[in-house]
């Protein structure tokens, strides 16, 4: 039986990837750390993967390259999967090395470098956000000057994920508590990954944000429904929810396509998924705001199967196999998410208020006693739970969830 190697399993679309794997009769051996593996896998997780993982250490991404290429050599390994986005640039460069279908290794560290990714972006004119790089305080003090950049400001880490480090910066007197912020992470967790601590400094892009979710063989992108996104309003724009799919006229979904399929070419997206985030301008124009090539988080992956039958998943798996990914919407619906969020950090001691609906379809919560961030720390770590919902159109499913939304009080101490 042919086999994938999925290079981590942790996020919560991890599961996602296993099951699509498992549907089209391939094994996956799950790739991780010892430490990450005993401390942050759940049992559910360890009970799916089974016996099949493969311990390295990817702080060590060039030992690791080579004990993977190794290990695939042995076992018929025919796909790499990226299930963390932290290693997608290895995972394009280990599909290079075995001459298996992947994105272009020479760019990969594009779509995890913003650094990176904006020089990309520049080169090939995709539009995004005027962006100035910064190592220093003072230097960027002098960049933002020189560039004629006028707040308010984003301020951002190359190398993160989540909005961990992001902030909204309004006046020359917030600007140094959000470098130093954004340079909080030499360090990815849980791996212990080195990361680039320059500093983006860009454009604040007027406008409404919206998710778009891409499937790439062979170099053709096919651009899934668009997902409506709703994020705080305040300096960290942490992400309270989605609706798949949003409401938006043709001319502003082909606007979408064109735009999302020129950021991929640039990123050298060839076989696999990107994850798009992209503002559309009052101008009537649109910016990219970042990629990731990897499917995106928030089980947005369940919210396109309910609105419109499309596994993104298995679409990802059979990309990386050199089957044409099945990406035609089977049906046509609307589903939801909305996180139960923490605006404080403390210990969840527990949810009132949540209203009821029929278009709930799931509902899920932390123990009471679980340690909560707050939203200044970090967006998932101020989450306790979501509900699910489905329904006939955006409309009705955003409706219901501002009906059981409405009330809910996260309870901490």
């Amino acid at each position: 039986m042919s086999r994938l190697l999925l290079l981590e399993a942790m996020g919560n679309t991890g599961p996602y990837l296993l099951r699509a794997a498992e549907e089209l009769g391939l094994r996956v051996t799950v790739v991780t750390h010892e430490d990450v593996y005993e401390k942050f896998y759940p049992p559910a997780l360890k009970e799916l993967i089974g016996e099949d993982v493969l311990f390295t250490d990817f702080a060590d991404a060039e030992a690791a390259r080579r004990q993977l290429a190794a290990h695939a050599r042995a076992h018929d390994v025919t796909g790499v999967l990226c299930g963390w986005e932290f290693l997608s640039p290895l995972v394009a460069e280990l599909s290079a090395e075995l001459g298996l279908p992947g994105n272009d290794p020479e760019r990969a560290t594009g779509c995890r470098n913003k650094r990176v990714m904006a020089g990309l972006f520049a080169e090939h004119g995709v539009p995004s956000p005027r962006t100035v790089l910064a190592t220093t305080y003072q230097s960027a003090l002098t960049g933002l000057a020189e560039s004629g950049l006028a707040y308010p400001v984003v301020v951002k880490p190359a190398e993160q994920s989540a909005s961990w480090g992001v902030s909204v910066v309004r006046a020359p007197g917030e600007l140094a508590a959000a470098f130093t912020l954004a340079r909080s992470w030499p360090v990815e967790t849980p791996h212990l990954i080195p990361l680039d601590t320059t500093v983006l400094i860009q454009e604040y892009v007027d406008g409404v944000e919206f998710g778009v979710e891409a499937v790439v063989s062979g170099g053709r992108v096919a651009v899934l429904p668009v997902t409506e996104k709703f994020t705080t309003r305040d300096a960290y724009r942490v992400e309270t929810g989605h609706t798949v799919p949003a409401d938006l006229p043709p001319e502003s979904l082909d606007l979408i396509r064109r735009t999302v399929e020129q950021a991929l070419h640039a990123l050298g997206v060839r076989n696999g998924v990107a994850h798009v985030e992209l503002k559309l301008t009052p101008g009537g124009g649109a910016k990219v705001i970042e990629v990731g090539a990897r499917l995106p988080g928030d089980h947005v992956v369940r919210l396109m199967r309910m609105a419109h039958g499309i596994d993104e998943a298995r679409a990802y798996v059979e990309a990386v196999t050199g089957t044409q990914p099945r990406t035609a919407p089977a049906h046509d619906r609307a589903a939801a998410i909305r996180f139960f969020t923490s605006y404080e950090p403390g210990t969840f001691r527990g949810l009132t208020g949540l209203g009821s609906s029929p278009h709930v379809m799931a509902v899920d919560t932390d123990a009471p006693g679980t340690r909560v961030g707050g939203v200044r720390d970090h967006g998932n770590d101020a989450r306790v739970g979501h509900v699910i919902l489905c329904a006939a159109d955006n409309s009705e499913v955003n409706a219901a969830a501002d009906t059981v939304m409405a009330h809910v009080r996260v309870e901490v101490g």
